[in-house]
């Protein structure tokens, strides 16, 4: 694998159309900073740019942790975040960043991803160690992982959009369970819940993740598997199926007319390995995207 940009905190590998961003903290258990937020958006800038890259998988440096959460090392005034960017620390610019959750931030750059998102949690994911991880995919997870929505045990609250992607992933019951306790829990109970696909050694985990990857880089056309992905997310929140039943209609009315679409059904009828030649950076229906995305306001004092 090739390292790619001039990173601090994390490290970013592409290789054979997967591309691979680890937490890279490990001396702290990649405990999550306002650094590592802006490199992490600036992989998946990356990451997207690249026709190269059909899937990324997300994983943290050594065998300890994923991501142990925030950075603590501030002590009382961690979460204070209007009080560190007055002594210079947060590197923020204007009241309005200032303001904005971190962890929001990151999980809304993660959840625009124009790639399919793998997670390959390879030890503890607590706080926004494990909020990051739900707009992603697909989540594997180590045998020796642990999760904890740990919010309410240190005086905050759940973050980094939670409060949406949660519920819709495990239920609204194992949602409030897991966040009103904040206890820390086991890989089993995890995949119990829901919120992973599958426990695999911790030798064996990232072999798993490009197994899922390849099978997504090797046989399925890149425009269709990035509308795929935007389609199946956003419609989480539509009122009715109509909704769905219109933005389907223009994608396969569009998609259907493309080289993609003839070389999908010749090399099923011609028994061969498809080689679909549409590009995300500009194969893109016309009517993509569809959405308006909310601006960000804020509602406190």
């Amino acid at each position: 694998m090739s390292s790619v940009g001039n990173f601090e905190q994390i490290k970013l590998e592409i290789a054979d159309g997967v591309a691979v961003l680890t937490l890279n903290r490990p001396e702290k258990m990649n405990a999550f900073t306002g650094k590592m937020m802006y490199e992490i958006i600036e992989a998946f800038d990356i990451t997207d740019a690249d026709d190269d890259v059909r899937a990324v998988i997300m994983t943290g440096a050594g065998d300890r942790a994923f991501c142990a959460g925030a950075d603590l090392s501030e002590g009382a005034k961690t979460f204070d975040y209007e009080k560190r960017a007055d002594m210079g620390e947060v590197g923020r610019t204007d009241m309005v960043d200032i303001q904005r959750d971190g962890g929001g931030r990151t999980v809304l750059r993660i959840f625009e991803s124009l790639k399919p998102v793998i997670g390959a949690i390879n030890g503890a994911a607590v706080g926004v160690g494990v909020t990051m991880q739900l707009p992603m995919d697909i989540r594997i997870a180590s045998d020796n992982a642990r999760f904890g929505f740990v919010f309410n045990r240190r005086g905050i609250n759940p973050e980094a959009c939670s409060s949406w992607f949660l519920p819709r992933l495990v239920g609204i019951s194992k949602a409030l369970e897991w966040c009103y306790s904040g206890r820390v829990f086991s890989a089993q109970e995890a995949l119990d819940g829901g919120l992973i696909r599958s426990i695999h050694t911790q030798a064996a985990l990232l072999e798993v993740a490009h197994e899922i990857a390849r099978e997504i880089a090797d046989n399925t056309a890149a425009v269709s598997t990035t509308l795929t992905r935007q389609m199946m997310w956003r419609m989480l929140g539509a009122s009715h199926p109509m909704e769905a039943h219109i933005v389907d209609s223009a994608a396969i009315y569009s998609r259907g007319q493309t080289e993609d679409a003839k070389e999908g059904v010749m090399s099923f009828l011609e028994k061969r390995k498809p080689v679909y030649p549409v590009k995300v950076s500009d194969g893109m229906p016309e009517f993509f995207p569809w959405w308006d995305d909310p601006e960000f306001k804020w509602i406190g004092k």
